[in-house]
């Protein structure tokens, strides 16, 4: 869905969420605000929301134009989306298997604008645990232009809105649980003072 006010803002259909940041803002690891933040994964079978994110990016292009760019849209303009069955653009290596059949992109926010998330029925998520890398979701994204230390592109931003649709299998390392480590009987105590 696109917003007919702004044609740079997208709701996407179903898609998984990593690297989820979304209920306290994190550093970035080269210094800089913290941000809230989340990598989208967006199946590649979902062709409606990719053309939204198609026009939207090439709408921030044409604001970009002569908001930032001095009238001229760059020849190469670094744009947020990548094919998760490529390899990432910060260091040339594959993407992870969540990302294969998907489209790949991150979006931020600034501290001051924390997302709001709701859960399938538009009801507010209040527990923390329903919110992780792996669930699946539908997320208000909006793509802007910038020209910041010589580079130009168009980035992705958070924009407000994340719907929590279902839970999914976690994603990264997550600790084993307690009963897996210690077992189902109490422990005997072994420790005597001497």
């Amino acid at each position: 869905m696109t917003n007919q006010t702004n044609p740079t803002r997208v709701v996407t259909g179903e898609v998984r969420l990593s690297y989820v940041n979304l209920l306290r803002p994190r550093e970035n690891q080269y210094g800089g605000d913290p941000k809230f933040s989340v990598t989208i994964l967006l199946p590649k079978t979902d062709v409606a929301t990719k053309a939204r994110i198609d026009a939207a990016i090439e709408a921030a292009k044409q604001i970009g134009k002569g908001k930032h760019w001095n009238g001229v849209i760059p020849p190469m303009v670094a744009i947020p989306v990548y094919d998760g069955d490529g390899v990432k653009p910060s260091d040339g290596m594959p993407f992870g298997d969540e990302c294969k059949g998907h489209w790949v992109f991150s979006a931020s926010s600034k501290v001051d604008q924390p997302p709001k998330i709701v859960d399938a029925n538009l009801n507010p998520v209040l527990d923390p645990t329903e919110v992780y890398s792996g669930m699946y979701g539908r997320i208000a994204v909006n793509f802007s232009a910038y020209a910041q230390a010589g580079k130009k592109g168009v980035g992705c931003y958070l924009s407000t809105n994340v719907q929590k649709t279902r839970d999914g299998e976690p994603l990264g390392s997550s600790a084993p649980a307690a009963q897996d480590d210690f077992g189902g009987a109490p422990a005997q105590p072994q420790y005597q003072q001497a």
